[in-house]
């Protein structure tokens, strides 16, 4: 992993909900980096996905792009631990390898439901519901799945999905068990339907941008404080038209992570425009965020409280 180490910043006032002032538990909470990349296939990278640790046990699946699954196996995590799976949205780099994931279940032993949570539909993409449906269902893709979703197979779990809606744009919590609670916040990606997630647990808070231009300047609210932000570093500074409308540049993410008073930034969705461009989008952020800063690559690990080295 490359780093680049700066002072912290002065933590703005201001959080998601008082779990947010709770101290972060050393060792407790590990950030695993599954996919680093975006869409291309020729950037040498597995299409985004973040696992979340807690005591030695993957709890949370955060997107699952292409080649995420492969990376899901070398982490060395059990499926059958995995609490839930957060969709940030559904393009075909935050969630093709899903099916892969459902199908290794029967193999791993799963016995407990399995929560899929995602944003809501709209003109362009499907619902969570719609896109578990779509998938596992009677009528799906993959209908050969269907008994881990229709309610009339018999199966040894089931897979739980929930629409998040995409209005208003206000930040909403919600346990989802006594170890952990999730937060979520509308995002615009330009036309698609797409939410920002934070994970708090053993008081430590991740918040995950996915692809967004901050257009709605959401991400802010959700990400107030936050041990550990991840952005995504899709476009480079000089980036316009389509690009922009889809992504932020570097100088908006040093604007969020400044205003929002996050205590650490990863860098990740690294795409052959910002690839090897790091000092240059290293100088963008640091005219606003002075906090410390990385690169993520596939297969990392960031024990949190995060301490970037050199």
């Amino acid at each position: 992993m490359r780093y680049t180490v700066l002072i912290a910043t002065t933590v703005l006032a201001g959080a998601v909900s008082a779990a947010s002032y709770a101290s972060c538990e050393p060792d407790r909470v590990v950030l695993q980096v599954l996919g680093s990349g975006g869409p291309e296939l020729n950037d040498s990278r597995a299409g985004s996905s973040y696992l979340v640790w807690l005591d030695g046990k993957a709890r949370i699946l955060v997107d699952m792009g292409p080649g995420s699954s492969l990376n899901l196996e070398r982490s060395g995590a059990n499926i059958a631990d995995i609490d839930a799976v957060l969709f940030s949205h559904f393009h075909v780099d935050h969630s093709a390898d899903f099916p892969a994931l459902i199908k290794a279940s029967f193999f791993a032993g799963r016995d407990t439901d399995l929560q899929v949570m995602g944003p809501d539909s709209n003109r362009l993409m499907p619902s969570t519901e719609q896109f578990v449906s779509r998938l596992v269902g009677d009528e799906g893709a993959f209908r050969y799945l269907s008994e881990y979703y229709e309610p009339d197979r018999n199966s040894a779990y089931k897979i739980q999905p929930h629409n998040m809606p995409l209005a208003p744009l206000e930040v909403t919590t919600r346990p989802l068990n006594n170890d952990i609670q999730l937060s979520h916040i509308p995002v615009n990606h330009g036309p698609i339907a797409a939410i920002g997630w934070r994970v708090q647990a053993a008081g430590c808070s991740i918040t995950f941008s996915g692809d967004m231009s901050n257009r709605y300047d959401s991400l802010t609210r959700l990400a107030q404080n936050s041990d550990l932000l991840i952005a995504h570093n899709a476009i480079p500074e000089q980036a316009r038209g389509i690009a922009r409308n889809l992504h932020m540049p570097p100088t908006e993410i040093g604007k969020v992570a400044n205003e929002s008073g996050s205590k650490a930034l990863l860098l990740s969705h690294r795409m052959l425009r910002t690839l090897e461009r790091e000092t240059e989008t290293s100088g963008f952020i640091q005219q606003f965020y002075q906090g410390p800063l990385a690169y993520a690559d596939d297969l990392d690990r960031i024990p949190l409280p995060a301490q970037f080295t050199p």
